[in-house]
């Protein structure tokens, strides 16, 4: 049976492994394809991780590794992002590296921008022939994470060589609250001959050798060292240590500070390398400034101490050392140095809402899937197709989508309630246009002219009196004022409507009819009457031309040809002919636009023939 403390020890030992194991995470060669193992890392090549930009082959430096040997440049577009799948809460470090090794052939290495999750992280100075990296150590906000390169001068284009993602433990780098970020400005190891990395680091930190110019003494302690800090140096940077050669002598620590003060953190190392006589003491203390910041420090020989430094400021003209006390017999040591610089308060981000709705858009139109990393944040490189809020969370305001060639219909997007400007047009979109668009609540212009809508125009659009709505050049669109024929998938009933105010009025067939028939018997009784009315003309014509005639013979008038002879009467039948054709004609031409426009008005049969009266006797 297994006994208590052996259980612990093979606990520790399998989260020790685990977090071994899930450290490496992500590491992409920018501009390569395929994947290899270097170094005992996994790399995979960046095409199918990213739409934009052009990979291009490096003449890689002596003694760069093989991720130097591409890149990816980025010629169009604000921003160019990879978004990377995390876990939201989880620490992260992230490292981004870049090797110009003039690619261009124009001896001009680049200044850009570097952003992670839609904040600042730092500007890039890239060199001539050496690789540049920058780290950053941060809880994710989200289920991913973003690296974005962003263009802000004329002419230099950003590119990227690698990028890598590495998980921590909880415990690691909690001196500072999780909602700031910390960007490495050094981490040094002190006596080591090689820069100590992965797998001698479990997460992945490029620790640098020091540079000793002879004035300290390189020692290494032969001690095996239980390592139970918190943020977890590794073994080999603590077994090595410089010291000065006398107690008179201070070390100062470089810390590779800009030139205006920023708010960091300093995480200083150490371990005791000797065995010391019981007259021996090693003590020291930290000064900035010249002043004193810290209790006597004191090395214990085995094990590992660490000191940190935070809640100040500091400038590359900020001076740490550290000295010996005044009961000290031995030189001060220090075996390794972190110094991070503090960012400012990190962002939550764009609206989820927006963000989502976004992304339903993407997943339809291919041509969108290119945007990555933040839509609306840093504020100045926003996603080349929208406007955003300046509020503390970004809303997205407008979109801007003419000529995107987007096809199909649209997805719903009414998430994005802030909208205020929509532009779609010049595309090929089809279908009816989505009722959606007319509950967003603050829209102001939707432009969906030269598409493929059909269908009638939403009445929540077309009575909008504060909406800019353009909807021209979509040929299967309802016309304005003219009659809508489609049909109900519902009911399979025809529906009416009426694109002059967009509102869609469904009726029972049999009713809408009713005023047609009504009038169209009405218009039948009419051609009887004047027929009737006609052949009466004629009869009594032709009985007063007899009894004229009879009297002619009687007296000896002669008949007359003129307008009451027989050509007269008939002349007289042609004319109430034309009339009666005339106006019965007319008559159902109106009595067809009065079922179209005038039925839903439920007008009675008096004021339909009161309107055919009028337009017939015009």
């Amino acid at each position: 049976m297994m006994s208590s403390s052996s259980y612990l020890i093979l606990l520790l030992v399998f989260n020790a492994y685990h977090f071994i194991s899930s450290a490496v995470t992500t590491s992409i060669d920018c501009g390569a394809s395929g994947s290899y193992t270097e170094g005992s890392i996994d790399w995979t090549g960046d095409e199918d991780l990213i739409q934009n930009g052009e990979s291009i082959a490096v003449l890689s430096g002596i003694g760069l590794p093989r991720a130097m040997t591409t890149l990816r440049v980025f010629t169009t577009r604000k921003k160019n992002c990879y978004s990377i799948a995390a876990e939201k809460g989880t620490r992260y470090l992230l490292r981004a590296t870049f090797y110009y090794g003039n690619y261009d052939s124009k001896s001009s290495p680049p200044v850009f921008d570097l952003q992670f999750d839609g904040n600042h992280w730092i500007t890039v100075t890239t060199s001539m022939d050496t690789a540049i990296f920058h780290e950053v150590i941060y809880d994710a906000k989200g289920d991913d994470i973003s690296v974005c390169v962003a263009q802000i001068f004329p002419n230099m284009f950003p590119f990227i060589s690698a990028v890598e993602v590495r998980t921590l433990t909880p415990t690691m780098y909690n001196q500072v609250d999780a909602n700031y970020g910390l960007i490495l400005r050094r981490r040094v190891a002190f006596g080591t001959k090689d820069i100590v990395k992965y797998p001698d680091d479990n997460y992945d930190r490029i620790w640098f050798p020091a540079i000793n110019s002879g004035i300290f003494t390189e020692a290494t302690s032969s001690a095996i060292i239980a390592n139970t800090l918190d943020d977890d140096p590794p073994t080999e940077v603590l077994r090595n240590a410089f010291m000065t050669q006398n107690t008179s002598t201070a070390i100062v620590l470089k810390a590779n500070l800009p030139s205006m003060a920023v708010p960091i953190l300093m995480n200083l190392y150490f371990s005791e390398v000797d065995v010391l006589d019981s007259t021996d003491e090693r003590s020291f203390e930290l000064y900035i400034n010249d002043a004193i910041v810290s209790d006597p420090i004191i090395p214990p020989y085995g094990k590992a101490i660490q000191k940190y430094l935070k809640n100040f400021s500091a400038s590359s003209n900020t001076s740490f050392y550290l000295g010996a006390t005044s009961n000290s017999t031995l030189p001060p040591l220090i075996n390794a140095l972190e110094v991070f610089t503090i960012t400012d308060l990190l962002t939550d981000g764009t609206s989820a809402n927006d963000v989502g709705a976004l992304g339903d858009l993407q997943k339809k139109f291919v041509k969108l899937q290119g945007w990555k990393g933040d839509p609306c944040l840093p504020s100045t490189f926003t996603w080349d197709w929208l406007n955003c809020s300046t509020t503390a969370t970004p809303r997205v305001t407008a979109l801007y989508l003419s000529g995107y060639d987007l096809s199909g219909s649209l997805p719903d997007f009414s998430f994005m309630d802030a909208l205020e400007t929509i532009e779609l047009q010049n595309n090929s979109l089809n279908g009816p246009i989505p009722d959606f668009l007319g509950t967003l609540p603050k829209l102001k212009t939707l432009n969906l002219a030269n598409n493929k809508f059909g269908g009638p125009v939403p009445s929540s659009l077309s009575k909008n009196t504060n909406l800019k709505l353009i909807v021209t050049g979509n040929p299967d669109l309802c016309a304005s004022g003219k009659s809508c024929k489609t049909t109900n998938a519902n009911t399979n009933t025809d529906t009416d409507t009426n694109t002059n105010s967009g509102t869609s009025t469904r009726k029972n067939k049999k009713k809408s009819n009713k005023l047609p028939a009504t009038l169209g018997g009405a218009a039948a009784a009419l051609v009887i009457f004047f027929v009737a009315l006609g052949s009466l003309a004629i009869l009594h014509q032709r009985r007063k031309s007899a009894a004229v005639a009879a009297a002619a013979a009687t007296t000896g008038l002669a008949t007359n040809k003129g307008g009451n002879g027989p050509n007269g009467g008939e002349a007289g039948l042609q004319m109430m002919g034309n009339a009666g054709r005339t106006v019965v004609n007319e008559f159902i031409v109106n009595a067809h636009d009065q079922s179209a426009v005038e039925a839903p008005n439920q007008m009675d049969h008096h004021q339909a023939h009161q309107g055919d009266h009028d337009t017939s006797s015009h």
